[in-house]
C-alpha cells in the first residue's frame, strides 16, 4: 500500500507537469438501470516511456445474483520506444488498491495526524482495502467499526481484517450506521448502493469522509462540510457520486470545491487547517493513477523475479512454415 499511495501521488504530480497524456475513456453500458459496463482507461507517462490500459468490467449485481464479484480488470503496459507490451497483468487488484491510495493519500492531507478511531458503511473489498490504506496514513487507527447490510458480512471483515491489522480492534456494528460512524475520526463509505445512507447529523467535527462510491450520503454531509476535496472535480462533476448529484441539482456550485488533491500535495492549496475541520474527499478515479501503480507493480516484480514469460508472436506471420496448410481460400 506503501508503494501504492507513493505511486499515486508522484502520478499526479506528473500528470499536473504536464508529462501524462491521458485521453478519454471508452465507456459501454450494456444496462443503464445497473449502470453494468465495461471501460477502456488509456494513459502513457512520457518520461517513464511507458503506456498502459486498463480493461474493467463493472457489474454491480454479480454479488446478488451470482455470489460473483463486482469489478475484474486487466492491465496491459507497453513500452514506447519500439510499441511492444511489456507486461499483462490481472488487474482488479491494482484497482481495488488505487482506490484504497487514494482515500489513504486524501487522510494524509485531510485527516488528523492523532486519528484513532474509523468507520466503515459498506464491508466489501473496497472498503477492507480502504482500512489497510488508512492505517498506512493514520499509524494511530486503534479502533474500527463496520456497519453492512447484514451481520454475516461484518463477521467476515472482522475475521479476515482483524488479524492482518493486529494492533486495531476491529468489529461489527450489528449493521447499525449510526453506530459505525457517528463517534469516528474517519469514516468511510464503499458501497453499491444509490441512498443516502450517511447522515450529516453523524459527521462529528474534525471527522475526515473519504466517499468512495455512488450515491451514499446526504447533501448535508458535504455542505456542512469545510473542506470538499476531489481527485478532479471536472470529472467528478458529471458522474454520479452525491457532490454530482448536488451539483447537478443546485445544492452545490463550484466555488464549494475547496481544491483538487493534487492542489494540496503540490502545495497550491491547504488541506487541514484545524482540529475541528469537517473535510470531505471524493474520487471519481483517474485512471492514469492506476497505469503509474501497475507499473510500480510490475517494477517490483522484476526486480523479486516474479511473473512468467509469455510468448506473444513467434514469428512474423509469412514466415510460418505450416502456413501453407492453414490458408484455406
Amino acid at each position: 500500500m506503501k508503494l501504492a499511495m507513493e505511486a499515486a501521488e508522484e502520478s499526479l504530480r506528473l500528470h499536473a507537469g504536464g508529462d501524462v497524456l491521458f485521453p478519454e475513456k471508452i465507456v459501454q453500458i450494456f444496462d443503464d438501470d445497473t449502470q453494468e459496463r465495461i471501460n477502456c482507461l488509456p494513459a502513457t507517462f512520457r518520461s517513464k516511456k511507458v503506456c498502459g490500459v486498463k480493461w474493467v468490467s463493472v457489474f454491480p449485481r454479480n454479488p446478488v445474483l451470482h455470489g460473483l464479484q463486482n469489478l475484474s480488470a486487466v492491465i496491459i503496459l507497453s513500452e514506447i520506444e519500439h510499441g511492444f507490451p511489456i507486461a499483462f497483468m490481472e488487474g482488479t487488484l491494482c484497482s481495488n488498491i488505487r482506490v484504497g491510495a487514494m482515500g489513504g493519500l486524501a487522510a494524509k492531507y485531510l485527516a488528523r495526524p492523532d486519528s484513532e478511531s474509523i468507520g466503515f458503511i459498506g464491508a466489501g473489498e473496497q472498503a477492507k482495502m480502504h482500512l489497510i490504506a488508512m492505517k498506512t496514513a493514520l499509524p494511530g487507527l486503534k479502533h474500527c467499526f463496520v456497519a453492512a447490510k447484514t451481520a454475516e458480512e461484518e463477521a467476515q471483515f472482522v475475521a479476515e481484517m482483524g488479524p492482518i491489522l493486529s494492533d486495531m480492534e476491529v468489529e461489527g456494528a450489528e449493521t447499525d450506521l449510526k453506530k459505525a460512524t457517528c463517534d469516528a475520526d474517519v469514516i468511510v463509505t464503499a458501497t453499491t448502493a444509490q441512498a443516502p445512507l450517511l447522515k450529516a447529523d453523524w459527521v462529528k467535527p474534525g471527522a475526515f469522509y473519504s466517499h468512495v462510491g455512488g450515491w451514499e450520503d446526504e447533501y448535508a454531509v458535504a455542505k456542512q462540510s469545510d473542506k470538499i476535496v476531489c481527485d478532479d472535480w471536472e470529472t467528478v462533476k458529471h458522474r454520479t457520486q452525491t457532490i454530482s448529484r448536488a451539483y447537478k441539482d443546485g445544492e452545490l456550485a463550484d466555488s464549494d470545491i475547496h481544491a483538487n488533491l493534487v492542489d494540496l500535495i503540490l502545495g497550491r492549496k491547504p488541506g487541514r487547517e484545524t482540529d475541528a475541520e469537517r473535510t470531505y474527499f471524493n474520487a471519481v478515479g483517474l485512471a492514469f493513477v492506476d497505469v503509474d501503480i501497475a507499473h510500480a507493480m510490475y517494477e517490483r516484480a522484476m526486480e523479486a523475479e516474479k511473473g512468467f514469460d509469455i510468448t506473444i508472436q513467434e514469428k512474423m506471420i509469412f514466415e510460418h512454415p505450416e502456413l501453407k496448410d492453414w490458408v484455406r481460400l
